[in-house]
């Protein structure tokens, strides 16, 4: 029976939003099949098992098989936590730290697949403290480093861009700036097995003006799965979703979110999350449940394919 260990908290902004997705995790954990133990990492970067402080992390941790990092935003999906691990050689779940660290930056990710014929929002990279030229509204501010639309907002003239940069500028020193389109909020999961195993694509129908930290964690947003779109565009998200898992170099599993302009039929690559929610609610477990993965055998199968 494998040993596993599930990391949650972190010093991150999403620190809750972690501890929501491994209660959901341990709850569904298949125990026939695997043991666990839990470790919270609190925001001033200490270990703790059952609340006691864990002094010789390195040790620790190399009692365990695998390590599954449930740490959404810093330090959990931007290259930190994984470079540890490879420095002590540790097996860990999901991405590598390289492929962490260009997927966390949004910037980075657009700079990159800019190389590729993979369609994109038009955007502007800024930094704080530069001079801001933007004349055509509206517009959607994102910190370039961060995770559950935390720090996003729209913009519709300069004094509310000026806001909207102040309000980014809160959480990271370089931000994107995208022209907001009206569109269809898509998303598509992978697993990466011998090959990759694709889900099929979900929709957003926010109940705000576009899919923010309140949309999806404090207010009901509808989740629709399959989403009631054209099967070309189905494939077309499942095709360029692969592609895009390959470019990145990323490994283990991820969710990968694109925009869709109904009106000019164009499909637009957003985003992508290398260690996506695992919440009740969250799109990557319910996309696989469409495809009769449940929850726990979702868990075993990320599990597995990574113990091979």
């Amino acid at each position: 029976m494998k040993n596993i260990l599930v990391l949650c908290g972190g010093n991150s902004f999403e620190y809750d939003i972690s501890i929501l997705s491994v209660k959901n995790i341990i709850k569904n954990i298949d125990t026939d099949l695997f043991t666990f133990k839990v470790v919270l990492i609190s925001k001033e970067n200490e270990w703790f098992l059952n609340n006691k402080k864990i002094e010789n992390i390195i040790d620790f941790i190399k009692g365990f098989d695998l390590v599954f990092p449930v740490m959404h935003g810093a330090f959990g999906e931007d290259g930190r936590i994984q470079g540890f691990f490879e420095l002590f050689n540790i097996p860990y779940l999901g991405a590598n730290s390289s492929s962490s660290k260009i997927c966390f930056d949004k910037a980075l990710t657009k700079l990159i697949l800019d190389k590729y014929p993979i369609k994109q929002v038009p955007y502007v990279i800024i930094n704080k403290g530069e001079k801001v030229s933007i004349r055509d509204f509206p517009v959607i501010v994102k910190p370039a480093n961060g995770g559950s639309s935390i720090g996003i907002s729209v913009a519709n003239n300069r004094k509310k861009l000026k806001n909207a940069l102040n309000e980014a500028y809160a959480f990271d020193d370089k931000v994107v700036v995208e022209k907001f389109i009206k569109c269809r909020e898509l998303e598509c999961a992978i697993i990466e097995d011998k090959n990759l195993i694709v889900s099929t694509v979900g929709e957003i129908e926010s109940c705000n003006k576009f899919y923010d930290f309140e949309a999806k964690y404090e207010k009901e947003s509808n989740i629709i799965i399959p989403a009631k779109i054209d099967k070309k565009v189905i494939k077309e998200i499942q095709t360029a979703s692969k592609k895009i898992f390959n470019i990145l170099g990323i490994s283990g599993f991820a969710r990968i979110d694109f925009l869709y302009d109904e009106e000019n039929k164009e499909l637009y690559f957003n985003e992508v999350n290398t260690i996506p929610g695992f919440t009740d609610i969250s799109m990557f477990p319910l996309l696989f449940k469409e495809q009769k993965l449940d929850f726990s055998k979702l868990i075993t199968k990320i599990i597995k394919c990574k113990l091979k």
